[in-house]
C-alpha cells in the first residue's frame, strides 16, 4: 500500500481561531505542493482547532488534492478524517490503540502510529497499523534524547516488512543516510513547512 521512499510532511500546529483563514491557505498550499511533487502522505496535526474547524480544514485540503496520489491523515481524529474524506489517521503514542481504530473504522482506513521504542512499534504492527513513525532519530527541540542512525537501522531490520518512517531532526543533509538504513521514508515538521522545502525533499528522495 505504501511505496517509498515516503516523504511525510506534518503541519506545524499553529492554526487557531484567530488565524484560521491564513493557516488554512498555508496548509493547503503545502499539501498541493506535496501532491504535485509525488509525495504520498500528508498529516494535518492542528491541536488548537475545534472539531468543526479541523473538519473544515481537512475537507479543504482533501478537495484541493483530490485526484492526486497524496493521502491525507488527521492526527488523533479518525472520525474527522473519515467525515472529511481523508485517507486515514495518525495516532499519537498516548492516543487510541491501532487495533481499536481498525475495528471501529474497518480495513480501508490508513493508520499511522507515533512510536519511540521497540515495544510501541510491536504494538502498532500487531494492532494493524499500516506504518509507524519512529522518533527522534536526530536532535529535535523538546523531543528527548535522539536514538541515532544505527538504532534506526536496527529497528528497520527488526521490523522488516512493516514500514518505519524516520522522524526527528530530519534535514536535506541527512536524508540520504536515513534512507540508506532501509527506512520507508522520512517525516518532518520544521523541514517540510513550505512548498519549496517539500519540493526539495521530494526531489532528493527520488
Amino acid at each position: 500500500m505504501l511505496s517509498g521512499p515516503i516523504i511525510y510532511p506534518i503541519t506545524e500546529g499553529l492554526a487557531e481561531a484567530s488565524n484560521f483563514d491564513e493557516q488554512l491557505a498555508r496548509i493547503r498550499a503545502n499539501a498541493v505542493a506535496a501532491a504535485e511533487s509525488g509525495v504520498g502522505l500528508f498529516q494535518i496535526r492542528e491541536k488548537r482547532l475545534s472539531a468543526r474547524s479541523l473538519f473544515e480544514l481537512t475537507s479543504s485540503v482533501v478537495s484541493a488534492t483530490k485526484g492526486s496520489g497524496l493521502r491525507i491523515l488527521v492526527n488523533g481524529r479518525p472520525d474527522i478524517a473519515i467525515g472529511a474524506g481523508a485517507a486515514g489517521v495518525h495516532l499519537p503514542a498516548n492516543g487510541l490503540p491501532a487495533d481499536v481504530v481498525r475495528t471501529a473504522f474497518g480495513p480501508e482506513i490508513l493508520i499511522g502510529v507515533s512510536c519511540h521504542d521497540d515495544d510501541e512499534l510491536l504494538a502498532a504492527q500487531n494492532g494493524g497499523a499500516n506504518f509507524a513513525t519512529y522518533s527522534p532519530v536526530f536532535a529535535s527541540p523538546g523531543k528527548g534524547e535522539p536514538t541515532g542512525i544505527e538504532k534506526l537501522r536496527a529497528v528497520v531490520e527488526k521490523f522488516e516488512g512493516f514500514p518505519v518512517i524516520a522522524l526527528g531532526g530530519i534535514s536535506l543533509d541527512n536524508i540520504a543516510a536515513v534512507l540508506a538504513t532501509g527506512a520507508a521514508g522520512v517525516a518532518a515538521i520544521r523541514s517540510l513547512n513550505t512548498p519549496e522545502r517539500i519540493r526539495e525533499f521530494a526531489a532528493r528522495a527520488k
